[in-house]
């Protein structure tokens, strides 16, 4: 159990302990719905990243995200600007709990904090989440705006991992980000355009921390296809606005599927959903009999998360496995 509770993904380890071979993995946060365009996009592998397309690149996400590119800057998946930030801040650090487990292991010194709590009045980063995860909580903005300016006052800085936010849109702090504002956000590619495999995500901030990063990642953070394939999902408006109403409506069918069960979902992130229940794991292991992945969590065995079925048969298929108790 252990393998699948640290994250999800694991089909190959699920194959080997379960057998099968027609898996539906759930075990991820990754849309189901996957940008089209990825399959209309030829490479030149012989060349390095252009400086010009990463540029263009830029300018693409700073539109959808409603910032400016100056403010921007690329790295090879959200996970890796959180743990450039730790070291590139170097002040003890806050993160709310439940969330990532990469979250406690940005900082050096430092203590997780419960979702009721206030942020500190100290010189610390406080990091979360929005929408978090496991649980798809929404702070909003208002409230992380109050943080912010507390956080300011003593010399802190709030740091938003927004890696969900492109689903719920008005969740985002994009617009407080700017000079003399202690405020940085992380966003991520792979997670709403369903290409986790590409590696893409960008650190957002002042200009000086964005400097700083640019400096410490080099001319070619990303590969030359991430780049290609990211500035044209950016562009792609009508698709990505199709998608955000297309999850929702799935993410309410899923709702109705667990409640059939009793089993009550919790989230406002249309990706997945947390359910609670006498025990996880049991449920975990009766669905991967039928060739579906769910993430456990060892550190709550009360709890199943579900990604979010990608069409119509998987989610009978769940609704049958669901039912075979």
């Amino acid at each position: 159990m252990s393998g699948f509770a640290w994250h999800g993904g694991r089909l190959a380890e699920a194959r080997a302990a379960y057998g099968g071979a027609d898996w539906i993995d759930l075990s991820t946060g990754i849309s189901p719905l996957t940008w089209p365009g990825a399959d209309h996009i030829s490479m030149d592998w012989r060349c390095l990243p252009d400086p010009q397309d990463l540029a263009a690149l830029e300018a693409a996400a700073a539109a959808h995200f409603g910032v400016d590119p100056a403010h921007l800057c690329t790295m090879p998946g959200s996970e890796a600007g959180l743990r450039l930030l730790g070291w590139m801040l170097d002040m003890p650090g806050r993160w709310l709990t439940p969330s990532y487990r990469t979250h406690a292991e940005v900082f050096a010194q430092g203590r997780a904090m419960a979702a009721g709590e206030d942020a500190p009045q100290q010189a610390v980063a406080l990091l979360l989440a929005n929408p978090n995860n496991p649980d798809g909580r929404i702070l909003p903005p208002a409230r992380l705006i109050e943080w912010l300016e507390r956080l300011e006052r003593a010399g802190g800085w709030l740091i938003v991992d927004e890696a969900y936010a492109d689903t719920t849109p008005s969740c985002s702090m994009a617009g407080e980000v700017g000079e003399g504002r202690r405020l940085i956000l992380l966003r991520s590619f792979g997670k709403f355009f369903g290409l986790a495999g590409v590696r893409l995500g960008f650190l957002i901030g002042p200009r000086e921390i964005v400097a700083k990063a640019r400096r410490m990642l080099g001319e070619w953070p990303v590969s030359a296809a991430a780049i290609a394939f990211g500035r044209a999902a950016y562009e792609d408006r009508a698709w990505i606005e199709e998608t955000i109403e297309a999850l929702t409506k799935h993410a309410a069918e899923l709702d109705a599927v667990l409640a059939r069960h009793g089993l009550a979902a919790r989230g406002e992130c249309p990706l997945f959903r947390l359910i609670e229940l006498e025990d996880g794991p049991a449920l975990f292991d009766r669905l991967a009999r039928r060739a579906i992945l769910t993430r456990p969590f060892e550190e709550n065995r009360r709890w199943l998360r579900l990604g979010l079925p990608g069409d119509a048969a998987a989610l009978a298929r769940l609704d049958r496995a669901l039912a075979d108790g």
